[in-house]
């Protein structure tokens, strides 16, 4: 396969602008151009980067098949593996359904209910871990090992991380006068893809990430300056970000070319959650509220034109009921 100018070092592919470039020609007609959503009520400086509104209700659905479309005859032959809490999962049975090649799924037990039917309404055979997004990691990885699958990480790929960057490449074009990019953070796969496509794109545009206070693994790596796990496994409203190690090509690229990360608390999370349901009447998961909730307790500078990336809306609705019912103080 002919991988035009872009780089190897170490014998690994370094994700460049040009790769970003490709993924749009890739993604066109296939995956969503998703909108730029505004609510005066939530500021008059916010905008909302829908991916919610994404094929299979994230993000995710671009890296997944961008990385699927580049690989050889050979190499879907042997069949996709992947691991995830739940939107990786679905874009990867997708778009593995859309050209006929089985994909297995491992997947945390912690997903909701919502991301594991979903997962197998698109295609995918899923297989349910004990334990974290890293368990069902662990888990794929040996299944690989022993079966010759070939693997769709989440995150840690370069072409992931470019089919995750045409988001970045849209904003520029939607908002041109954008001033800040919020973003959710878990391995860093989205943050990476978006940053490279900013950096290059408009150099000045700052790009903040959003991590759950309760599992800050990119954000106690950035303050360490190397990578780290979280020790402490607690439980999230942000599932999809619940990831207790970055990717080592994640870290490096967030060193590079992000300006900063931040954390948000429980309730900082379900206060953005309902608000977004309440004044701009759209539906988002914890993991893809977090950069709204940052905005919203002041964690970031509200005087830029800012957009936040909205991740995905695969919200468990006994999750969305509880904070709506916590929101309002019915109980």
């Amino acid at each position: 396969m002919e991988f035009g100018n872009w780089l190897w070092y170490n014998g690994r592919m370094d994700v460049c602008f040009e790769m970003v470039s490709d993924a749009v020609i890739t993604l066109q007609g296939k995956a969503r151009k998703t909108p730029i959503l505004s609510s005066a009520f939530l500021g008059e400086n916010l905008f909302l980067k829908a991916e919610n509104l994404q094929k299979t209700g994230s993000f995710k659905f671009r890296g997944s098949l961008n990385k699927i479309q580049s690989l050889s005859d050979d190499e879907l032959s042997h069949g996709i593996i992947a691991c995830s809490s739940g939107n990786h999962a679905q874009g990867v049975a997708l778009a593995a359904s859309k050209i006929g090649i089985k994909s297995i799924i491992c997947m945390s037990e912690r997903a909701s209910k919502q991301k594991i039917n979903a997962t197998k309404s698109y295609g995918g055979e899923v297989l349910l871990v004990p334990g974290s997004y890293d368990d069902a990691a662990k888990k794929a990885e040996e299944l690989r090992k022993e079966n010759g699958y070939t693997l769709v990480h989440p995150f840690n790929d370069p072409f992931v991380i470019a089919g995750q960057g045409t988001i970045g490449v849209e904003i520029a074009e939607q908002v041109p006068d954008v001033q800040q990019i919020l973003v959710p953070v878990g391995g860093g796969g989205l943050i990476s893809g978006i940053a490279l496509a900013i950096k290059t794109l408009k150099p000045c545009c700052k790009v903040i990430g959003v991590q759950a206070a309760n599992v800050p693994s990119m954000f106690s790596s950035m303050a360490a300056r190397k990578i780290v796990s979280v020790k402490e496994n607690k439980e999230t409203l942000a599932d999809g970000i619940h990831v207790l190690t970055p990717g080592d090509i994640t870290f490096a690229m967030v060193n590079k070319y992000v300006d900063d990360i931040v954390t948000v608390s429980e309730k900082e999370i379900m206060d953005a959650m309902v608000k977004l349901l309440a004044y701009s009447k759209t539906v988002v998961e914890g993991a893809g509220a977090v950069s709204v909730a940052a905005f919203l307790s002041d964690k970031v500078d509200k005087n830029l034109k800012t957009v936040c990336v909205v991740s995905g809306g695969n919200v468990d609705l006994e999750v969305l009921n509880t904070a709506i019912s916590i929101e309002s103080g019915l109980i």
